[in-house]
């Protein structure tokens, strides 16, 4: 790594963590708490969630425009600030409508501060040299849930759940914002585009181009789906093929692991393997995890191919547009993908829940599993032109 690329791995992978750690999991942590003090359901209080992750779908693209002209630092900065105004609407919601009020502007500050938006901004400061930083940033971001949760849970139990979401907005202010400010370089003049090459093959036309982009944001929504029906259902989904609940939680706890070990081989073997081939281990890895468990594996092996698969598709998804259609535009280009995969993951896991009431938990991993197969195919085009 060249010192930029290690300042940016560092700063934006503790930045991230924190992040992650503070807006994401409140919900999965606090909101029995919240439940009982607003007086309402999980269910209604956790559509708040999805309804923030819809609100930051539909500012991604708008976002990644301003990133490819300006650089990534502002947004990053400004993300802080728009989420350390929303926790403090949270933490002081007396009803539900100031609950779903508040995550409005956590949803627009997620939308500014998280994943889609670091690597937009790796991109925009390294160009086609930003495959090492986003996968630094992942490795060490990928402990997001380790903090997440067990941080959440505490405060919630021994402060209350007010008072740990107005720390979580200091953290945001006092710890991440000046993080960013002082360690993220600006961002240089929109560069021209690069001359190409003898040896590169011709740029795509505009209608290969767009229909290159259609398959791998076909690609990335269909797993982003799968990945929100996962987080939401795996407990109800492992005890559903004869897990029982202390197995469910002891096998979902493989995944962290797996996600961040994958993340360490991708890393080392970063010279071997091209970014579309990382790719294609990552997205064949559930397909296979889903036949050994129908097959009677251990259900820790499905978690561990999950967690494998997971992984090396988070940074598959910063890293396969870049080499397949270059720095130019990237960040635009990531905000529009970001789109339709931040609203699957707000909308999968609701119209899927009354489904797995009606059919067998295996039923359902075998239909992931299909999708997760048939998702494949749109690399297959995308390989050929990456």
């Amino acid at each position: 790594m060249t010192p930029l690329q290690r300042r940016l791995s560092l700063t934006l992978g503790v930045t991230q963590l924190l992040a992650w750690g503070t807006t994401y999991y409140v919900p999965a942590t606090m909101i029995d708490a919240v439940a009982a003090d607003l007086g309402a359901s999980r269910t209604v209080l956790l559509g708040a969630f999805s309804w923030a992750v819809l609100i930051a779908g539909f500012c991604a693209p708008a976002i990644g425009g301003f990133i490819d002209r300006h650089g990534g630092r502002p947004v990053l900065a400004a993300g802080q600030l728009v989420t350390a105004a929303g926790l403090l609407v949270l933490a002081a919601a007396p009803s539900v409508p100031w609950w779903y009020a508040a995550w409005t502007v956590l949803g627009v500050g997620m939308a500014l501060a998280l994943y889609d938006t670091a690597f937009s901004t790796v991109g925009r400061l390294l160009g086609a040299e930003a495959r090492p930083a986003m996968t630094g940033i992942t490795l060490i971001a990928g402990f997001g849930g380790t903090l997440g949760f067990p941080m959440g849970t505490w405060l919630a139990a021994h402060w209350g759940w007010r008072p740990a979401v107005v720390l979580y907005a200091g953290i945001a202010v006092l710890i991440i914002l000046p993080m960013i400010l002082f360690l993220i370089p600006r961002a240089g003049p929109v560069p021209p585009p690069a001359p190409r090459r003898a040896d590169e093959a011709a740029a795509p036309t505009p209608q290969r181009r767009r229909f290159l982009f259609l398959l791998l944001a076909t690609f990335v929504t269909l797993r982003a789906s799968i990945g929100a029906v996962v987080t939401i259902h795996l407990l109800l989904l492992l005890t559903g093929v004869g897990l029982t609940t202390a197995e469910a939680v002891l096998c979902a706890m493989v995944i962290g692991p797996s996600q961040v070990a994958s993340r360490m081989v991708e890393w080392r073997l970063a010279r071997f393997l091209t970014p579309m081939k990382s790719a294609w281990v990552g997205a064949v890895m559930l397909p296979v995890g889903v036949l050994l468990l129908l097959g009677g594996a251990p259900a820790v092996v499905f978690a561990v191919c999950y967690g494998i698969s997971n992984g090396i598709l988070t940074i598959t998804r910063g890293v396969l547009p870049m080499h397949v259609f270059g720095p130019q535009g990237y960040a635009t280009l990531m905000g529009r993908m970001a789109l339709p995969s931040q609203v699957s993951q707000a909308l999968a896991p609701t119209l899927v829940a009354p489904l797995l009431l009606l059919v067998s938990a295996q039923a359902a991993l075998g239909a992931m599993g299909l999708i997760a197969a048939l998702a494949m195919l749109c690399l297959v085009p995308v390989g050929r032109r990456g």
